[in-house]
């Protein structure tokens, strides 16, 4: 694994096939890179772009991962899809629908940048064998950077202020019981059903009330949030495969948070942690 470092933002390498892959922040994995050893790999990208499937694919991603998607844009490009007059490039599509599963970046280390879900989709476009040895590089880097997390989290968390302990900060980390016109609002986006279970708000409503800030709510939390939020994911797949309404899932994630979260805070081993 290499990792460079370009405007603040962490870019790691993975070797997949003997080609060299970046990824950026966020898990954004580099379709150019995946086609820059295939004869006439850029035009492959747009090629994949203009598919109507990969139109589908992509909507529905967005839709539910992006607040601030232009569904009404959204459907008139995929119903101009698949006739000859019709063409579509990454930098139109983030345009007209301000997508953000395929970001494009300038520079020395840019080129075409996708979310590793849409990744995986556009590397079955380019081969079956691509896309699982591709999966698998992608895996074992996240198991390393696993390790790498815990050992910094160990190494670090001596160094913490005390004072993220204390009984005013606790409180302050704990959620809090959603309220009823909370749990009864319909939420545009599975992520923001996480982040009002865990933070108590949208992230909309986040951005609104930090306009000085960059990146996102998620980008300000701390490790036993993060710890939180993770478990919560995998209970909200559970309960939507299980078919429970939006308003109960909202409902239930919020116990959970306010549960896991007083748990966490009051870990013995992150205490000892602190004491040596």
């Amino acid at each position: 694994m290499v990792v460079l470092m370009y405007s603040k933002i962490i870019l790691n390498k993975i070797k997949v096939l003997d080609t060299d892959i970046s990824i950026a922040k966020n898990d954004y994995i580099s379709l150019t890179d995946m086609v820059k050893n295939i004869e006439n790999g850029l035009v492959l990208i747009e090629k994949w772009l203009r598919n109507k499937n990969t139109i589908e694919f992509l909507g529905i991603w967005e839709e539910m991962y992006n607040v601030d998607f232009n569904s009404p844009e959204f459907e008139g490009i995929k119903n101009e899809a698949g006739f000859n007059r019709f063409s579509l490039s990454v930098k139109m599509w983030i345009q007209k629908t301000n997508a953000k599963g395929i970001v494009a970046k300038a520079g020395r280390y840019g080129g075409t940048y996708a979310h590793k879900d849409i990744a995986f989709e556009f590397a079955s476009w380019i081969s079956p064998k691509f896309k699982l040895f591709l999966i698998k590089e992608f895996q074992r880097l996240k198991e390393l950077e696993q390790k790498q997390l815990g050992w910094d989290i160990k190494r670090n968390l001596t160094k913490i202020n005390y004072r993220i302990h204390t009984d005013a900060i606790k409180e302050n980390l704990i959620p809090k019981r959603l309220t009823p016109s909370q749990i009864s609002f319909v939420y545009a986006s599975e992520a923001d059903i996480l982040n009002v279970s865990l933070f108590g708000q949208t992230a909309k409503q986040w951005r609104d009330s930090n306009p000085k800030l960059t990146g996102n709510i998620r980008d300000y939390a701390d490790v036993n949030q993060l710890v939180c939020l993770a478990n919560l994911e995998s209970l909200n797949a559970h309960f939507i495969s299980e078919n429970i309404s939006q308003e109960k899932r909202v409902e239930k994630l919020n116990k959970v948070a306010i549960s896991q979260m007083k748990i966490l805070l009051n870990d013995k081993n992150i205490k000892k942690l602190k004491q040596k």
